[in-house]
């Protein structure tokens, strides 16, 4: 362990950026802070760029102490009571956040409770976003508590474990340990809409192969314990019972739910996140080697002259993608 936030030992593999961010978080948030999780591609270091934000998730007891305590530190500028009401409509919310101990760097941060947390993990979640970022390689910065930190790891190793209900349906058997994570991660970015090429989630792959490699071969170890799989030779695994069409039309549902969702929230982001159309622009290029002119009126009035822009980028992210799967 290298240091401590509020008296919590903090691993040694949490960039200090991220450990610079939560400082403040704590220092603005107060006791209404729970936990940060630290997640994306600053952590993976899958092609970040200058303008990159450290991802943050941050989990906070209840919205209205978390909300008063960041607005008297000058971190939130819309009212409470709207923070709150959009808090709580189709969780989490995005927002912004660059303390002075950053010097001048940006965090995105994901804002819900524990709560919403723990329920966006398990078995009946409602969409996708959070799940499929979390069963990634992810670092929880700090906890308020030892008992707040097991609900954490407990939920992330349940989210893992629950990849195999998600992803084995479109998998071919048998498979093995890289199989599973890259169809992971392929099913989780087809199921929303990104400005990114088909080769992204190749690339996030790479980038944190050997923690995926050792996080889910025990997962496929705990499972062919249970008798879910089947061993094949060494390395391989295939399904002691095998998923029909029935199976694969309700996660079809599920996805096509989670993407409708998932692309609502970013109309909340709009209130949530301050100056979130030059973060936009500035991923996008990013993402797709596109330059990016937006004129007067489209940052003046985004919702009615934005659109032709965002369904060109829409278009270029889907066109490099069908390239790539005709090459391969």
């Amino acid at each position: 362990m290298s240091e401590s936030l509020q008296g919590r030992p903090v691993s040694t593999r949490v960039p200090a950026p991220a450990l610079a961010f939560t400082r403040g978080l704590l220092r603005a948030g107060q006791d209404a802070v729970v936990a940060v999780i630290l997640y994306g591609s600053q952590l993976h270091r899958s092609s970040p760029g200058l303008h990159s934000a450290w991802d943050l998730v941050v989990l906070v007891k209840e919205y209205d102490s978390f909300h008063r305590a960041m607005r008297r530190a000058g971190h939130q500028r819309r009212s409470v009571v709207l923070m709150n009401f959009l808090g709580r409509i189709l969780p989490p919310y995005v927002t912004d956040f660059s303390p002075e101990e950053a010097e001048g760097g940006i965090a995105k941060c994901l804002i819900l409770t524990e709560e919403q947390f723990l329920t966006a993990l398990g078995p009946g979640a409602r969409d996708h976003f959070l799940k499929g970022r979390m069963v990634q390689h992810v670092e929880v910065v700090w906890t308020a508590t030892e008992e707040d930190d097991r609900r954490i790891q407990d939920a992330l190793s349940g989210a893992r474990r629950d990849v195999l209900r998600w992803a084995g349906p479109f998998l071919e058997e048998p498979f093995d340990v890289e199989d599973l994570t890259r169809g992971m991660l392929q099913v989780s970015f087809a199921g929303e809409l990104r400005p990114e090429s088909g080769d992204r989630a190749s690339e996030v792959f790479a980038s944190q192969s050997r923690w995926l490699a050792g996080a889910f071969s025990d997962v496929l170890a705990a499972a062919s314990a249970d008798r879910v799989l089947q061993r094949v030779g060494e390395r391989q695994y295939r399904f002691s019972s095998a998923y029909g069409p029935g199976a694969r039309r309700a996660l079809k549902r599920y996805f096509f739910r989670s993407k409708a969702r998932t692309t609502a929230r970013w109309f909340k982001h709009i209130l949530t996140f301050n100056d979130w159309l030059t973060y936009i622009q500035r991923k996008a290029e990013r993402r797709t080697g596109l330059t990016i002119e937006l004129t007067a009126a489209e940052r003046r009035w985004p919702l009615i002259f934005l659109w032709p822009k965002v369904f060109r980028v829409l278009r270029h992210g889907k066109g490099q993608s069908q390239d790539t799967e005709q090459t391969q």
